[in-house]
């Protein structure tokens, strides 16, 4: 028998001795009678020559099926899906470590960016879950205020949070995310620091988002930016989701009048030049996310497949 295929026939041996049975690279070179680097090489000589055919059979493959089936359906340029956990009451839990993930990795990079940044609790949630870093070179502003409506921090704002941990150059948005009339957000936005701020967040090069819905508990309610009055208007007109103030209907058409008309936050960067991301689960939220992808709002997203699946079924 020719070398080459006794080589063949010891790769094969190899890879199913890893693969099947479950062997480690040491019990492999004992079994064979070779060096434990002999039993590495033909181990990846076993897959190089596809004498393995791996098929992963685990909950994460569905995972990865639907975003891929995210990103098809939706045109994104990106998409994750996490696994969901029927029992956990948690909005936030596998999406915020992913979305810290996914904030790591470019923080790491070491040409600067710029990356924009909304508000919300999953996304409060991902940035407590970043490690400590040193990125000067980076740059992080904020899309929407700081200021909640009893002239105190807003509680979810998570631009100071950032800026704390990844030693960054931050850039805060002095604001109400709603002003009491058009006539103060067009007064507060000409202010140069403002002007300024509002510029460098259309240059982002990379946007994390949460995604708020309009239900009863919808987190602008809840923490003041609006009344149950007005909240009814919204859901009245259409409303199924906001992000960062800015409230759209199920095709992701931005409401004209209604609060959108005080509306303090920057705009939504543009999905031509930047990546936009939007983070969320559940099935309070799985409208607005559906209208944000509808609409084009967002290229990307992190969710976990119980809501990618109602996603898709749409």
């Amino acid at each position: 028998m020719a070398t080459s295929s006794l080589r063949l026939d010891d790769a094969a041996r190899a890879g199913w001795l890893y693969y099947v049975a479950g062997n480690t690279q040491d019990d492999i070179a004992r079994k064979l009678g070779v060096s434990r680097q002999t039993a590495q090489r033909l181990v990846s000589q076993a897959v190089r020559e596809g004498l393995v055919k791996v098929r992963i059979d685990h909950p994460i493959a569905a995972c990865l099926d639907l975003a891929a089936r995210l990103r098809e359906r939706f045109g994104l340029e990106l998409a994750e899906v996490v696994p969901s956990d029927a029992d956990s009451p948690s909005t936030t839990v596998g999406v915020a470590e992913a979305a810290a993930a996914e904030l790591e990795r470019r923080l790491s990079a070491d040409d600067p960016i710029t990356i924009a940044i909304g508000t919300g609790r999953t996304l409060k949630a991902a940035i407590e879950k970043l490690p400590t870093m040193d990125c000067p070179q980076h740059k992080v502003v904020s899309l929407t205020g700081n200021i909640a409506p009893d002239g105190s921090a807003a509680f979810y704002n998570v631009i100071f949070t950032m800026a704390d941990k990844v030693k960054c150059r931050s850039f805060p948005m002095p604001l109400p995310v709603i002003a009491s009339s058009a006539a103060e957000r067009d007064l507060l936005h000409k202010q140069p620091m403002i002007a300024a701020t509002l510029k460098l967040s259309a240059e982002a090069d990379v946007t994390f988002l949460g995604v708020g819905d309009l239900g009863p508990r919808a987190p602008l309610a809840v923490d003041g930016f609006l009344s149950p009055a007005e909240l009814g208007e919204l859901n009245a007109a259409g409303a199924v989701g906001e992000i960062v103030g800015w409230v759209f209907d199920r095709n992701g058409r931005l409401l004209p009048g209604l609060t959108n008309d005080r509306v303090a936050s920057a705009p939504i960067p543009s999905r031509k030049t930047g990546l936009v991301i939007g983070i969320g689960k559940g099935r309070t939220k799985t409208p607005g996310i559906a209208g944000a992808l509808n609409g084009g709002l967002i290229n990307g997203l992190i969710t976990d497949e119980l809501t990618a699946s109602a996603l898709l079924s749409d």
